[in-house]
């Protein structure tokens, strides 16, 4: 890993270079894990220069990028880590941490964008409770670019879940997250292994010790998969790991969860009875009962999707919702197949915490490191 770029002298915000002493705002390392987002990377970058709070140093931790990332980047006056190879988000996360030399760590992915007062929020609500060891935001409804309407179901509904879930919680997500140095250097690393759900795995880590807080006054506009190809494989690939891997986190009171049992169930059941419907016509009445059944389980997801995006939105909302509910079974269903026929399915050596954790397999490429967890960040 190499280190490119100004120090953090030549940074923004820098006069608070003597912050955290004496009441005085504690200096706020960002550090931004990027692999080949060079055009997202300048919006989240211009996002950081609008903040009310500005950071004391931007640690932008390339993984080795292909594309412009690293111009941008410098362009921007950031320090820059440069690695050799690509290692994943986890691995990019730790180098940016441990170069950073601020009281307060805040992890942004560079695929998002802060509302000018999210580092501000964040600073004052670890300030006023000191045993909290995690402050995460929510995703903005709008997406950061516009690319159509697969990116519009992604972002409104990683909107509503999380703003329906803000509160205390188990669950940390690190797109938008502060974490105390402190409090990073007591629970350690990410798991460097971890390409996936490495925010699942360190959160079974940080809630044994600290409280996590999930917060609507830190807002980050995320610019979702558009395509929908692309975007049903990223759920089924990333759903084979609830069973194994996340579904434990996921039984916990208040753990963070994007979609509903009922629903996955219900869209499970839409598909599997049309092939009845087609063959016998008075069956034809169970894949509707399956469709109600659906929109039943995601009464306020729905009434919100309306809101936001008027009544002619929502039956491609539907459809959308249907699709990637019905990839999670089937993800889920395969992943549970895998761990029975193999015993090293979704694990490699012992993680940080003494448990296994899950490899995002040889299928998952680069791009596999941006974990939604419960997604697969938010799969389940």
């Amino acid at each position: 890993m190499s280190s490119t770029g100004p120090t953090a002298a030549a940074v923004p915000g820098d006069s608070a270079s003597d912050a955290g002493n004496g009441g005085a705002s504690p200096r706020v390392s960002v550090v931004i894990p990027n692999y080949n987002y060079a055009q997202t990377l300048e919006l989240c970058l211009a996002s950081l220069l609008r903040q009310t709070l500005q950071p004391f140093e931007i640690i932008v931790s390339d993984d080795a990028s292909t594309d412009d990332s690293v111009a941008v980047a410098e362009r921007f006056g950031c320090r820059v880590l440069r690695a050799d190879t690509n290692r994943g988000v986890s691995a990019a996360r730790n180098a940016g941490a441990a170069a950073a030399r601020g009281d307060i760590l805040f992890f942004l992915d560079s695929d998002q964008a802060l509302s000018p007062d999210s580092l501000e929020n964040a600073v004052r609500l670890l300030r006023a409770d000191p045993g909290l060891g995690c402050v995460h935001g929510i995703i903005a409804f709008e997406p950061l670019v516009d690319h159509g309407p697969v990116e519009w179901y992604r972002t409104l509904h990683a909107h509503h879940w999380r703003l329906k879930a803000v509160g205390p919680t188990p669950t940390a997500f690190f797109a938008a997250a502060a974490v105390p140095r402190r409090v990073f250097e007591e629970i350690g690393p990410f798991h460097p292994a971890l390409r996936d759900s490495e925010d699942v795995e360190y959160s079974e880590r940080l809630s044994a010790r600290y409280r996590i807080l999930l917060t609507d006054q830190v807002v980050a506009a995320h610019d979702e998969e558009h395509r929908l190809g692309p975007m049903l494989r990223e759920q089924f690939r990333r759903a084979q790991y609830l069973l194994p891997f996340a579904a434990a986190h996921r039984r916990r009171r208040g753990a963070l969860r994007a979609n509903s049992m009922a629903g996955v169930a219900a869209a499970t059941f839409t598909v599997a009875t049309v092939p009845a419907a087609v063959l016998a016509t008075p069956l034809a009445v169970l894949p509707v009962l399956g469709i109600l059944a659906f929109a039943c389980a995601h009464p306020s997801l729905l009434r919100f999707v309306r809101r936001r995006r008027g009544l002619g939105f929502l039956p491609l909302f539907i459809g959308l919702h249907l699709l990637v509910n019905l990839q999670i079974a089937l993800g889920a269903g395969t992943g549970w197949l895998r761990s029975r026929f193999d015993r090293d399915f979704g694990k490699v050596a012992d993680g940080p915490s003494g448990g296994t954790i899950p490899s995002a397999g040889p299928d998952a490429g680069p791009d596999a490191r941006r974990a939604d967890a419960v997604e697969g960040r938010t799969t389940g």
